[in-house]
């Protein structure tokens, strides 16, 4: 049974859904106001992971992820450049999917956006002032933190010793420091939308309550995000369910930061990779990889180092899978691939199982990779000692399991080019040397071939050869 840190509670809680085979999961999507950066790569990548291994494990998943399109760096933005928020919006949102694309994250079901439901706001924050939970003074409409009793739950704190978190801004007609906006009155200039409080929008905090309920229904079953989200943010918005007597999230999952030199990679600290950026230069799947090294609660430093390393070991495993005749690797885009799935592909039994042992121990990713790469290892071997059909058994069940964490491999051979007369001669020439169990000729014209460019490969089929 898949099991998961639950930062409510602090311990790894195993996944019990609300629904039989169903699992229903929301995560908070990006603010669209600039281009996103590793850090924001690294949710992504992280829900999708989950997302498709409970698809594996034969679950139903229900994912819905947001688009905060109104907010105060959005106005902020569009106001310095001379556009309409929804001009700023509508262009970093098209770069977050164009990244994610990239990425190979599979698209949510659901993609609400903030100014799709405000009417829905409004009617919650009526909700929550009607039951003294809500009230309103000069620039807006608050909810009371006090009418919550365990307020501070997400950060393990009593309310009593919380510092102002994230977005929570100091004023002295609030009750209580803690207290947040719900309902922000308008400036001139500003978007607005009708309210029995005036004209204005919502808050942050609210979007995702309603949005996640709506969609979701109560007690759903996992709300996820980044670890700088467990509060305010998220806090914030299980105060606001207990408020309105609503069942939230049944299991919070929080993943670590992206650091750089220990500190946490963001926009405001000016110490951020774009995934633009990143996007140009390395393979996409690199960044996937060394998501999955690294548990997802852990922190994650990314360097030209690891992610130069990170590459190799695609290429290694491109290289096995196209070595061993696995032939075409298993097509992931648009749909999922389960565990029955990868046993009709003839995927090793064994080899799956501890797969899935690893993944349902708080998505153990470091420990599936460990064994991926040990079937690598295992099927090369293989295929040295002339056992072609363990080998391509073995590279059957890497590409399935990669399949499984959103990795495509590499391996179709369409056939190199540049191949001149001579080059085909000595390919040739290796295979009849091979043939005759003539090793040291064979090593030789290897050689040969390497000093004219070519990586050499063994498989089923004779020599292959391709570019460095």
């Amino acid at each position: 049974m898949l099991a998961l840190h639950d930062t409510a509670t602090g311990k790894v809680e195993p996944i019990v859904p609300r629904d039989v085979g169903r699992i229903s999961m929301y995560v908070c999507g990006p603010t669209v106001y600039d281009v996103p950066h590793l850090g924001h790569g690294r949710f992504a990548l992280v829900f999708d992971v989950l997302r498709r291994y409970a698809e594996f494990d034969g679950y139903e998943v229900r994912y819905v992820s947001n688009i905060t399109d109104i907010d105060d760096k959005i106005i902020t933005k569009a106001q310095q450049e001379g556009r309409t928020p929804e001009q700023v919006a509508e262009e970093f949102e098209g770069v977050w999917w164009s990244a994610m694309d990239s990425l190979g994250v599979a698209r949510p079901y659901e993609t609400p956006h903030a100014t799709g439901y405000v009417n829905q706001m409004v009617d919650a924050i009526g909700e929550m002032a009607s039951r003294g939970n809500a009230y309103e003074i000069s620039d807006g409409v608050y909810f009371d933190t006090r009418a919550v009793k365990d307020y501070g739950l997400l950060a393990l704190q009593a309310p009593e010793t919380l510092a102002a978190g994230a977005r929570v801004q100091s004023n002295a007609e609030k009750r209580s420091p803690l207290d947040f906006v719900l309902w922000k009155k308008a400036k001139p200039g500003e978007p607005s939308w009708p309210s029995p409080w005036g004209p204005g929008r919502p808050g942050w905090h609210t979007e995702c309550v309603v949005m996640s309920l709506g969609l979701l229904g109560e007690g759903f079953d996992i709300h996820g995000g980044g670890a700088d989200l467990a509060f305010p943010h998220h806090e914030n918005e299980r105060a606001q369910s207990i408020a309105m007597g609503k069942r939230f999230a049944h299991h919070w999952v929080h993943n670590g930061w992206v650091t750089v030199g220990g500190e946490k990679m963001a926009k405001s600290l000016g110490n951020y990779t774009s995934l633009s950026d990143f996007l140009s230069k390395s393979d996409p799947r690199a960044y996937r990889l060394l998501v999955l090294r690294s548990h997802y609660r852990s922190p994650l430093e990314v360097t030209p180092r690891t992610v130069k390393d990170a590459e190799e070991a695609l290429s290694r495993m491109d290289a096995m899978s196209r070595r061993c005749g696995a032939g075409p690797t298993v097509d992931i885009s648009g749909q999922y691939i389960t565990r029955k799935d990868a046993l009709a592909l003839g995927a090793l039994q064994d080899a799956v199982s501890r797969f899935c042992a690893r993944m349902d121990s708080d998505l153990d990713t470091p420990g599936a990779l460990a064994g991926i790469f040990e079937l690598v290892k295992c099927g090369n071997t293989a295929l040295d000692r002339g056992d072609a059909e363990e080998a391509r058994r073995m590279a059957l069940t890497v590409n399935a399991l990669c399949a499984a964490l959103g990795i495509t491999l590499q391996n179709t051979d369409p056939g190199p080019s540049g191949v001149d007369a001579e080059d085909d001669r000595l390919v040739r020439e290796r295979d009849q040397a091979r043939a005759d169990r003539d090793w040291a000729r064979a090593d030789a014209i290897r050689s040969e071939l390497a000093k004219r460019g070519w990586v050499v490969e063994d498989s089923p089929d004779g020599t292959k050869i391709r570019k460095a």
